[in-house]
C-alpha cells in the first residue's frame, strides 16, 4: 500500500470542500511571485515550504510568519528554500505556500487514523507546538453523531478555554461543533484517506480557521473478507466423550499432562497412541478412527507437522470439535502459516470446528472437562475467563486456588485459526453458569464485529478486559501528531468504553472488578453514594478517595439527619460520610441502614467500612450488612480493615456474594474503573 502526504494546498481545497473554513493561499515558485501572492492576499501573510519529504516544516525553518512586505516576502522565500535544502539536501521541494495569516485564537487539534483493528478514529483536543507534551485529546471510533461530538469538546480538560477562562469571552463552540461534524463527514466519506491532522484548527470568538492541515492518503483501498461461519453449537462445549490425541504414558509430554487433567471428566475418555496399548490405567487406540464410539471432542497434542493427518482422521471420525493444543503454525512465519491454513482448509471439509491452534483449550470446571497442562484444576465458579495468552491462564489458576476464586469456563483461544473471541463470547453469553466475563487481550483481526459482539454480551453480562501493549516503546515514528496521539492502546480503551467493557490494567483489579459485577444487582444505577463507617479517619479518606476516582459523595438532606439524630449519639458529624463513631453497636448501624434504606431512592450504592474493635464484631456487622443488602436495590460495597480478625465477616459476605474488599483505596478504585465505563469518568485511576 502506498502511502501519500497530500500539500498543504490539496488539503486545504479538500477541507473546503466539506465547508471547513481555510485561509487564502497561492503556491508560488520563486521570489517575485511570493511578493506578488503576498501582496494580492493582503499583508500579513505566512510562507511555508511544500515538500513531501518534509513533514514539521517548522524544524526544517521551513515556515515564516508576519510577513508584512512585498520585500520581506522575497527574503522569506529566499530563506525557506535555504533552510530546507539544509535540513534534507535530498528532498523535493515543489514551491511555497502563501497564505493568509490568521489572526490568534485558541488552538485546538483535529485529527484522524485508520486503526488496523477498529478502522477510522477522530481526535479532538488541546493544539500548537505542544500537542505531544499537552496530550490534553480524546478520542472516538467512528461513525459518531452531533451529541457525541459535543461530549468530546466538552470533555477535554482545557474545555473551559472555550466556554471562557477567567473572564476572557467564550469562543464560538457552535462554530467548533459544526467544524467538527464536516471533518467527521469528510473523514468517513473518502475511502482514500487513511490519516490526517488539522494543527491548529483556531477558534474565535466567531467562528474558526483550519490554519494547518497534513491528510495522507493510499492508493489502495482497504477491505475486510467475512468469512461466514455458523454459530458454534452449546453442546460442543458438553462434549459426552474426550479423545486425547498424543496421549503419553510420559510425564514429561504434553499428552501426559492433558490425559491426566482429564482423568476426572465424568463421561468416556480415550487415549490415541499408535505404540501403546494402555496409558495412565486406560485402553489407548491406534488412531481416533479405530474408537468404536462417537467422539464428541478431540484433544491434539501431536507434533505440527502431523496435526494436518490427524483432523484428517477426526473428519472421518465425524468429531465435531478439536482443541489444538500443539504450537508451530502461523505465529512460527509464512512456513506455519501455510501448515494452519492447510489444517484449516481440512476441517472446514468436514465440518470440524477448531480451538486453538498454539492453545491450552479449554477448562469447564462444573463439567469435569481439563484439556490444559495446568498444574492443577480451577474450582467451579461464575467468572469466564479468556485469554489470549496461554501463560497468563496457568498463572491465574493458581492464583485462583490461593484467592478462593472459581470459574465457570476457562478458555485459550491460541491462534484462532477457526474459533474466535467472537464465538466464546457468544458461548459464555449463554452460558448459565456464568455471570461475569474476564478478557486478556493482545489483539483483536476484526474490531468492528468484535464491538458488535462484545457490546450485546455486556448489555446482560459485565465484561472486563485487560489489554497489553500500552507502551510506546518499538513504534514507529509518526508522521503526524494524530499518530502519535491516539495509539492502537488508546483506540482499544475507547472501543472497550463504547461496547460497554470495562477497561482494567491488573489481573488483580480484573478479578476485583468481575468478583463485584457477578452479583445480581450488577452495576450502580449512578454516580451517588453515601458512607458509613465506625471509623473516622476512614471516613475523611473515603472522601478523598470518593472525589479521585469519580463517585459523588452526596450530601445529606435535612430530613435524613434529623432522622439519624434521633438514635445517633449527639457529637456524630452530621454529614455523609456517615460517621458513626468507634463504639458503634450493632443496633447503631443497623438503625442507620434502616433510614439509608427508607430514601434508597437519593442514593445508588453504599460503602460500608468496619474495622477490628472489641465492641462489634466483624461477622455481626456482616449480616447486619446482609439485611441492608436484601432491603435496597442500590449497590452495597464493604471494606473490612484490618487482619485475621475480620475473616469471619469477610466469608458471610462472600457467601452471599457481597463485594468485600481489605483495603479502602481499592474499593473506590474498582468502582471508579466502572462509572469510568458508564460515565466516562475523566480520571478513574488504575486497577
Amino acid at each position: 500500500m502506498t502511502r501519500l502526504m497530500l500539500s498543504e494546498s490539496e488539503g486545504y481545497d479538500l477541507l473546503r470542500e466539506y465547508g471547513v473554513p481555510v485561509p487564502a493561499y497561492r503556491i508560488v515558485m520563486t521570489p517575485f511571485d511570493a511578493a506578488d501572492a503576498a501582496e494580492a492576499i493582503g499583508f500579513p501573510v505566512v510562507m511555508k515550504i511544500i515538500s513531501p519529504q518534509i513533514v514539521h516544516k517548522s524544524d526544517a525553518g521551513g515556515v515564516i510568519v508576519g510577513i508584512g512586505s512585498r520585500e520581506a516576502a522575497e527574503a522569506a522565500f529566499d530563506r525557506i528554500i535555504k533552510s530546507a535544502k539544509d535540513y534534507d539536501k535530498d528532498a523535493e521541494i515543489t514551491g511555497v505556500i502563501v497564505e493568509q495569516q490568521a489572526e490568534p485564537g485558541l488552538e485546538l487539534i483535529i485529527g484522524g487514523k485508520t486503526d488496523p483493528a477498529f478502522g477510522k478514529v477522530i481526535t479532538f483536543g488541546m493544539g500548537g507546538t505542544l500537542v505531544e507534551l499537552m496530550k490534553d485529546v480524546t478520542l472516538r471510533i467512528l461513525p459518531l453523531d452531533e451529541e457525541t461530538i459535543r461530549q468530546m469538546i466538552r470533555e477535554i480538560n482545557g474545555y473551559p478555554l472555550i466556554q471562557g477562562y477567567r473572564g476572557a469571552k467564550p469562543r464560538d463552540e457552535e462554530a467548533l461543533v459544526n467544524a467538527l461534524l464536516a471533518i467527521h463527514r469528510f473523514f468517513l466519506e473518502r475511502d482514500d484517506v487513511v490519516e490526517f491532522d488539522i494543527n491548529p484548527l483556531r477558534l474565535y470568538e466567531n467562528g474558526s480557521l483550519a490554519v494547518d492541515a497534513r491528510v495522507i492518503t493510499t492508493d489502495e483501498k482497504v477491505s475486510r473478507v467475512e468469512e461466514e461461519q455458523n454459530p458454534v453449537p452449546m453442546e460442543y462445549f458438553n462434549p459426552r466423550s474426550i479423545a486425547v490425541i498424543g496421549a503419553s504414558q510420559d510425564s514429561s509430554k504434553m499428552g501426559y499432562a492433558v490425559l491426566h487433567n482429564l482423568l476426572h471428566f465424568p463421561g468416556q475418555l480415550y487415549p490415541v497412541n499408535n505404540k501403546r496399548s494402555e496409558i495412565q490405567g486406560l485402553k489407548a487406540y491406534p488412531n481416533i478412527t479405530a474408537i468404536p464410539a462417537p467422539v464428541d471432542l478431540a484433544v491434539i497434542t501431536v507434533p505440527a507437522m502431523q496435526v494436518p493427518r490427524v483432523i484428517e482422521e477426526c473428519g472421518q471420525k465425524h468429531v465435531p470439535m478439536a482443541v489444538i493444543i500443539t504450537a508451530g503454525f502461523k505465529e512460527m512465519g509464512e512456513e506455519g502459516k501455510a501448515l494452519e491454513d492447510r489444517v484449516k482448509e481440512i476441517a472446514r471439509r468436514h465440518g470440524t470446528r477448531i480451538i486453538g491452534p498454539n492453545c491450552l483449550g479449554m477448562i469447564i470446571p462444573t463439567r469435569g472437562i481439563d484439556t490444559t497442562y495446568v498444574h492443577q484444576s480451577p474450582n467451579p465458579g461464575n467468572i469466564a475467563f479468556i485469554s489470549q495468552s496461554g501463560a497468563i491462564i496457568n498463572t491465574v489458576v493458581d492464583w485462583s486456588l490461593a484467592n478462593g476464586i472459581g470459574f465457570s469456563n476457562v478458555i485459550s483461544v491460541g491462534n484462532q485459526a477457526d474459533l474466535t473471541f467472537l464465538d466464546y463470547l457468544r458461548y459464555v453469553e449463554k452460558d448459565e453458569k456464568t455471570k461475569a466475563i474476564i478478557l486478556y487481550i493482545e489483539e483483536i483481526s476484526d474490531g468492528k464485529a468484535f464491538m458488535d459482539v462484545v457490546s450485546e454480551v455486556a448489555k446482560t453480562k459485565p465484561v472486563v478486559a485487560i489489554k497489553s501493549g500500552s507502551s510506546r516503546k518499538g513504534q514507529a515514528a509518526a508522521a503526524s501528531h494524530t499518530g502519535s496521539l491516539s495509539g492502537s492502546y488508546e483506540v482499544y480503551m475507547e472501543a472497550f468504553r463504547r461496547s460497554g467493557v470495562i477497561a482494567v490494567h491488573t489481573l488483580t483489579g480484573a478479578f476485583l472488578a468481575a468478583r463485584m459485577l457477578s452479583h445480581p444487582k450488577g452495576y450502580p444505577r449512578g454516580k451517588r453514594a453515601v458512607v458509613v463507617t465506625n471509623a473516622g479517619g476512614f471516613s475523611v479518606l473515603s472522601s478523598d478517595y470518593a472525589e479521585r476516582y469519580g463517585v459523588e459523595i452526596i450530601d445529606l438532606p435535612k430530613e435524613v439527619i434529623e432522622e439519624l439524630n434521633g438514635f445517633l449519639p449527639e457529637f456524630w458529624n452530621k454529614g455523609n460520610p456517615i460517621d458513626l463513631l468507634g463504639d458503634a453497636t450493632e443496633r447503631r448501624f443497623e438503625k442507620t441502614f434502616e433510614v439509608l434504606a427508607r430514601h434508597q431512592d437519593l442514593w445508588d450504592m453504599a460503602f460500608i467500612i468496619g474495622f477490628p474493635n472489641l465492641v462489634l464484631s466483624s461477622d455481626h456487622l456482616a449480616k447486619r450488612i446482609l439485611k441492608f443488602s436484601e432491603s435496597t436495590e442500590n449497590r452495597i460495597l464493604v471494606t473490612l480493615l484490618g487482619g485475621d480478625s475480620m475473616d469471619a465477616g469477610r466469608e458471610i459476605l462472600k457467601e452471599q456474594n457481597i463485594p468485600s474488599f481489605e483495603e479502602l483505596d481499592f474499593t473506590f478504585r474498582v468502582m471508579g474503573r466502572v462509572l469510568w465505563q458508564k460515565y466516562r469518568v475523566r480520571a478513574p485511576g488504575l486497577l
